[in-house]
């Protein structure tokens, strides 16, 4: 069919119309470019016909709420880092924690949560599933109690392994045994591990979720959720997520893209710095406990030799029951090169506050002493150790 030639433009259209697709002979980009597009033009009305009845299936390029090149790209790193059948990407952590309990669960059912999950995924069990009367119960931070919770209409457990603040470790394949032999879904968040460091899926896990926002970008510079499948529980997760418009800007998923290149190297340096910070903490008077799954005492350390590839730059400490709020605020308010800050995964150190009264309901932390959360970054760990030392004198004051 011979291609009808463009009618004579002026000045105003050709402004509109020209320079959309370049020619240009040689190679490829190492990086796949940014393409940034809401519509997306096809060459006839059956080409456009075609693409609307297979992208239900199909990944197409179709309209810019249902992805782009740029986010594709993505999806497959995500994909094959967490050895899933395909992935979506959602705006934050949070949205893709939201959006995979809105496609699994409905009125009437009954989720299993870990008291370990981030704090923000547990505000949603009040603040989203009661009122849209799914019910959720909490569970032991190392699953010693989900057998005996789960219910007649029990439909989906949701996991966080290492968990929030702590890094509690729970038996994820016994948990996915448990699943299977009841026809139940297995959800696992994932960001500690990365994708590195911990494979849900590989574990027996249907689904996993991770905040993109920390290691996998690497920068503090982005925000970004992923959540990959198994290929019997994506069509629930895709449907979902196209009936809601969940898409990220091809800017953003660049930024991540470009972040994941150096995720190896850089989680290799965040687990030696954040050893050394550990160990030195362990020796610290004023430190009663240091919680790092690496440990040899951590609670939960044979699950991580047995499933983990590695640790990460997050460890936490208990103060003393001796130091008040007031005390554990002096030392962080006198540290120079941990900002103060409520993420991770960038590249530098951080540190904050963790209430573990708010963030636990299962476990009692009642009579424990303050919990400080560090994240150790690329700084040179002698630096970071002497900034410590000069925060911890602030508790003498």
């Amino acid at each position: 069919m011979t291609t009808p030639s463009p009618p004579p433009a002026a000045p105003l259209t050709r402004l509109v119309h020209a320079g959309k697709h370049p020619a240009f002979d040689g190679g490829s980009p190492v990086n796949p470019p940014v393409v940034r597009a809401s519509t997306v033009l096809f060459d006839s009305v059956a080409q456009q016909r075609e693409m609307r009845e297979r992208r239900g299936d199909e990944r197409l390029f179709t309209y810019g709420a249902r992805g782009n090149p740029t986010s594709f790209a993505l999806e497959d790193l995500v994909s094959e880092l967490e050895g899933g059948y395909r992935t979506r990407l959602f705006p934050t952590g949070l949205a893709a924690i939201a959006m995979t309990l809105l496609s699994y669960l409905k009125p009437g059912d009954h989720v299993l949560m870990s008291d370990s999950v981030y704090e923000p995924a547990r505000k949603l069990a009040d603040s989203f599933l009661a009122p849209y009367n799914i019910r959720c119960t909490f569970f032991a931070a190392d699953g010693s109690d989900v057998e005996e919770k789960i219910e007649a209409g029990t439909r989906l457990i949701y996991a966080e392994c290492p968990g929030s603040l702590i890094y509690e470790m729970c038996d994820l394949p016994r948990l996915a045994k448990l699943a299977r032999a009841r026809g139940l879904l297995l959800v696992a968040d994932n960001t500690w591990g990365s994708g590195c460091q911990y494979r849900p899926l590989a574990l027996g896990a249907d689904v996993s979720i991770m905040a993109a926002t920390k290691y996998l970008s690497g920068h503090s510079d982005v925000m970004m959720g992923t959540v990959v499948t198994t290929k019997e529980a994506w069509p629930a997760l895709a449907e979902r997520s196209d009936a809601f418009g969940m898409t990220v800007s091809p800017d953003d998923a660049y930024l991540v893209l470009r972040g994941a290149r150096s995720l190896a190297a850089r989680l290799a340096m965040h687990e030696s710095h954040g050893l050394q910070v550990a160990h030195w903490l362990q020796l610290r008077n004023e430190v009663a406990t240091v919680f790092c799954p690496a440990l040899p005492d951590h609670p939960g350390h044979a699950l991580w030799q047995r499933d983990c590839k590695g640790s990460n730059g997050l460890v936490s400490f208990e103060l003393q029951p001796g130091f008040n709020q007031d005390a554990a605020e002096r030392l962080i308010d006198r540290l120079q090169l941990f900002g103060i800050g409520a993420s991770w995964g960038g590249y530098e150190s951080l540190v904050t506050l963790a209430d573990m009264r708010r963030a636990r309901s299962v476990a009692d932390w009642s009579a424990r002493g303050q919990m400080i959360r560090l994240h150790v970054g690329l700084e040179d760990p002698a630096d970071l150790l002497a900034d410590l030392a000069q925060g911890f004198a602030a508790l003498a004051a």
